[in-house]
């Protein structure tokens, strides 16, 4: 019987979802009016990336061979979702803290997210190719790991500098800025995840 490509399809349009969501999320970091608009559509991206990790984890159940291991597509659809569950955190801490004004450095960090983001379509793409695709992808996850390396040196030139400006005369400044830091860092973190998961799934298959 063929391998069911279905799989592949729901890979991507999940892949999508992240795409939507990390650019509605750097919109978000630009402040303005629109910032309650744009966490909304953040929030609307991470129920369309929820429906289709359903349809994964149930299409896993009922189809008889699959693309490759049930369990390694059942970590794969996780982890990109938990790239945008993340996300939508962020701009909960954003909403709750009432944060309207964002520092540069956070800027940066989101459009290194949206970077990662359009690094995922690519990812999970040449996956309907794994072996013919083999080095590409190997390329591909050394340059999501390189994103995630920049986001980390930028989160932590964020805190230093929020400590510097408000040790002494605003702590809450630094609290609520270092715990946006925070979340935009893991959500660079959770899409390394989802490279990682693909290296996995190519060294098992090549």
């Amino acid at each position: 019987m063929p391998r069911e490509e279905k799989f592949f399809d729901l890979f991507e349009r999940h892949a999508q979802t992240l795409v939507a969501g990390s650019r509605a999320l750097r919109s978000v970091l630009d402040g303005g009016p629109d910032l309650a608009v744009n966490c909304a559509r953040v929030s609307t991206h991470e129920s369309e990336a929820d429906a289709i990790a359903r349809d994964v984890m149930l299409a896993v159940r009922r189809t008889f061979i699959t693309p490759f291991d049930r369990g390694d597509i059942q970590e794969l659809i996780a982890s990109m979702d938990d790239a945008i569950d993340q996300m939508q955190q962020t701009t909960k801490a954003i909403t709750l803290f009432e944060v309207t004004q964002f520092d540069p450095l956070m800027r940066e960090m989101g459009d290194l997210i949206v970077k990662a983001a359009d690094l995922t379509v690519l990812l999970v793409g040449a996956l309907r190719q794994m072996r013919r695709e083999a080095t590409r992808l190997s390329a591909m996850v050394e340059e999501m790991t390189e994103l995630e390396e920049q986001t980390d040196q930028l989160h932590d030139r964020g805190i230093k500098a929020l400590f510097l400006t408000h040790r002494t005369a605003d702590p809450m400044a630094f609290i609520v800025g270092s715990e946006i830091f925070g979340h935009l860092e893991k959500v660079a973190d959770r899409f390394e995840d989802v490279a990682n998961r693909i290296s996995a799934i190519l060294i098992e298959h090549i």
